[in-house]
């Protein structure tokens, strides 16, 4: 797994980018148009994004469809996979809590 990926994850436009192309691919302008950032902006980010391989672009006409790719994210969640153990256990000792407070 890349460090680019985790650099790319790092930005909420960018995993704002990502929430958006998982519904499917849109071009730069729609997606620019989900932003109060000017296009030059999210053209940037969204060459992070392209360089971490977390999109694809294909050429459509005169646009640019962009499209998620989901093999990285899927190395992220393999590798925060052993970290779910310890919140787990941090939420069942709130709950445990949080149940006690409520009998007193």
């Amino acid at each position: 797994m890349s460090e680019d990926v985790f650099l790319a994850l790092a930005s909420p436009a960018r995993r704002r980018l990502l929430e958006l192309l998982a519904d499917g691919p849109r071009t730069a302008g729609d997606l620019a148009a989900q932003f109060e950032m000017s296009r030059p902006a999210v053209a940037e980010h969204l060459q992070v994004l392209r360089r971490a391989a977390l999109v694809r672009d294909e050429p459509v006409g005169r646009h640019r469809l962009y499209h998620l790719e989901a093999e990285p994210l899927e190395q992220v969640g393999e590798w925060l996979h052993p970290f779910e153990r310890f919140w787990r256990e941090r939420l069942r000792s709130l709950a445990d809590v949080v149940e006690n407070e409520e009998e007193s």
